[in-house]
């Protein structure tokens, strides 16, 4: 097993490491000097690291390719507040010096507890050709045992094995909730919405060494390949109603929510407006605590800037956590006795998580962007 992974690189930044990665990405740039480096991106199942290799590149340009598996010898620091590691030796592993579990990040959930609750759902349907539909997806093997595995994204949220059914449960749990507030959401459309609105990720990415999008994937993107799954499935359940074919094809198209996040068609009922909402909720959400689960040695509350959300988080658990009192140090005189300890006059106030003098100036001030609505 890994004695290094992605996620300690706070506790060993400036310092040479040497460990094993996945290649993620795979470039090859020119120098000014016209001379090539290689630029990858490296993963581990914590995370995914720049790494760039400056030096007897020659020796090692044709050792390797994107998804093989390397030993890497290198400075780790901080380049433009990110960290990457300046490669000083590399070497292409065997097949036989892999433990494939170090470096894919998988569910630390039950997946039969998921895949259970998920039948339960839809064993609550009332809408029959509903109920027919999404049991059609569940019943069918090779796609219950990608949908059981694939990852519901290549890096922006839920990307783990079982990534993608964990997102659907927890969606599926949340549109369940709201819809008790809005009677008039149809509960059924809704959650066979939920259900299909991703299930076009098990054929567009590509997670058995790393993630990466598939061939296909890449050019047609996970709506048109839903699309086609449905006419499918559609074509087993008998006298399937036109006009709810069209109502579930609207909510895959539509539940990226904007134009310029890849809905051909923005959400025109109810159903698909809440879909859009309660999915975006989810991944955001899931996003922040991954976030935080990474950065989670940071002595402060403040996270670094996060890209997805664009913008810096407060850890608000950490924030209101009480902060052991400082103990000051008093000299013991000769009689045994502790003097009293001095009041100073001068108040005292926190700033990024340490006491210091109200006139004192904090090194750093915590950045503070305007939020999107």
């Amino acid at each position: 097993m890994k004695e290094f992974y992605i996620c300690d690189c706070t506790r060993h930044e400036n310092k040479v490491i040497t460990s094993t990665f996945v290649v993620v990405s795979k470039q090859i740039k020119p120098k000014k000097t016209g001379e090539p480096y290689l630029a990858l991106i490296l993963g581990d199942r914590s995370g995914q690291l720049e790494a760039k290799m400056w030096d007897n590149v020659e020796d090692v340009l044709n050792a390797f390719d994107q998804d093989d598996f390397l030993k890497v010898k290198g400075l780790l620091n901080k380049y433009k507040n990110r960290f990457q590691i300046t490669i000083h030796k590399l070497r292409k592993l065997a097949e036989s010096e892999i433990e494939f579990s170090d470096y894919l990040p998988k569910t630390t959930k039950d997946i039969d507890e998921l895949w259970q609750t998920l039948s339960n759902f839809v064993s609550s349907f009332e809408n029959s050709y509903l109920k027919a539909l999404v049991q059609a997806f569940m019943g069918d093997p090779q796609i219950a045992a990608a949908y059981r595995n694939a990852p519901a994204a290549k890096s922006l949220h839920h990307a783990y094995i079982g990534g993608l059914l964990d997102h659907v449960v927890s969606l599926f749990r949340s549109c369940d909730l709201v819809c008790q507030n809005y009677p008039h959401v149809n509960r059924d459309l809704l959650l066979t919405g939920a259900f299909l609105h991703d299930i076009g990720k098990i054929h567009e990415l590509t997670y058995n060494r790393s993630f990466s999008y598939t061939t296909r994937g890449q050019l047609l993107g996970h709506m048109i390949i839903e699309l086609e799954m449905l006419q499918g499935k559609i074509a087993m359940v008998p006298g399937f109603p036109e006009e709810l074919k069209t109502l579930i094809e609207h909510l895959i198209i539509s539940h990226h929510g904007e134009y310029e996040f890849g809905s051909p068609k923005l959400p025109m009922f109810a159903e698909a407006l809440m879909l859009h909402y309660l999915d975006d909720l989810d991944s955001k959400m899931e996003a922040m605590r991954a976030h935080f689960e990474r950065e989670a040695d940071l002595e402060g509350p403040w996270t670094s800037y996060n890209a997805s959300l664009g913008r810096p988080l407060l850890n608000s658990a950490k924030f209101l956590a009480p902060r052991a009192a400082p103990v000051a140090e008093a000299s013991i005189p000769s009689d045994g006795k502790a003097a009293p300890i001095a009041e100073s006059s001068t108040p005292t106030a926190k700033i990024s998580g340490r006491l210091t003098s109200v006139e004192e100036t904090p090194e750093e001030a915590p950045l503070f962007p305007g939020l999107k609505s």
